[in-house]
């Protein structure tokens, strides 16, 4: 059997179950940092109970501005098997959490599948993604993901490769879109207004890169039917990458950019969405990465 790990577009091809490390920097069991009820995320996802988030550690993007680096780049997290996984799971549905809604997931599909078969979820699972994402390893979700929730970070070649390393993110990204839309259809809403199937895209509008959020605007309004997925614009972009090597980065959106996005959106056609204040932009939305419900 071949356990060199193609789960994500790196196709790093490094034995994780021999303790390997890929560029996620994890080897084959999940590692977890958090696992509570979470408010912070769009009021279709956390709702009045909160939104069931399972923070897991390392990611197959390292972007040089991440806000929590403490697990994307330092793991900071605890090692759990497979039946523990799925205890996590159960034990957050029994605290009445609206949904499961699993955080940079991508580099343990296979053990999140296996887990998620064990625990028989009665609510919806989120998928919190950057949407780098195989198509191949996405098609392996399907029928466990109810609600896809990809971030589409940029449509530049230049910046995806600047600040992830990862050149081939935008037709990546497009593709993975494409594939949750396929498997959800239509965003479903129910009568609390809370999202039990369907595609949420997010984009974080970074300093002097308006472009990328015209450019993923006019994506969604004209690859998609009218109405079909959700979008929202975030705002909460706070400079954490190296001022020296990444100046450009060095300051948070100003009042004016953030103008000229949301008036762009507002002459798109897309009528269903979220955008987040301006002064969302503080580290005060960062979770505190300390085991919580993990142990």
């Amino acid at each position: 059997m071949n356990t060199r790990c193609t789960l994500c577009p790196r196709n790093c091809r490094v034995d994780r179950k021999s303790g390997g490390f890929g560029f996620c920097l994890c080897a084959d069991l999940p590692v977890i940092a958090r696992s509570a009820p979470h408010y912070g995320e769009e009021p279709c996802i956390s709702g009045v109970r909160g939104s069931g988030t399972v923070f897991f550690s390392g990611c197959n993007m390292h972007c040089v501005f991440c806000q929590n680096r403490k697990i994307s780049f330092d793991r900071c997290g605890k090692t759990v098997d497979i039946p523990r996984l799925a205890e996590i799971f159960s034990e957050l549905e029994e605290s009445g959490v609206h949904n499961i809604n699993l955080v940079t997931p991508t580099h343990f599909t296979d053990k999140i599948i296996e887990a998620l078969k064990i625990a028989k979820l009665k609510i919806p699972v989120v998928w919190n993604s950057s949407a780098y994402e195989s198509v191949e390893t996405l098609k392996t979700l399907e029928g466990y993901v109810q609600v896809y929730m990809p971030d589409f970070k940029y449509t530049s070649s230049d910046a995806a490769f600047r600040y992830s390393g990862a050149k081939d993110y935008p037709n990546i990204a497009r593709s993975a879109i494409i594939e949750m839309y396929r498997q959800t259809g239509k965003y479903v809403m129910d009568d609390e207004g809370l999202l039990k199937r369907g595609v949420l895209v997010r984009h974080l509008i970074l300093p002097d890169r308006l472009d990328d959020a015209f450019d993923v605007i006019d994506w969604i309004a004209e690859y998609f039917p009218k109405d079909a997925v959700l979008i929202s614009l975030m705002s909460q972009f706070v400079p954490f990458a190296d001022k020296e090597r990444f100046p450009e980065l060095a300051r948070s959106l100003t009042q004016q950019e953030y103008d000229r996005v949301l008036n762009y959106l507002s002459l798109s056609g897309i009528e269903n969405g979220y955008f987040q204040e301006l002064s969302s932009a503080t580290d005060e939305l960062i979770p505190s990465f300390d085991l919580t419900g993990v142990e």
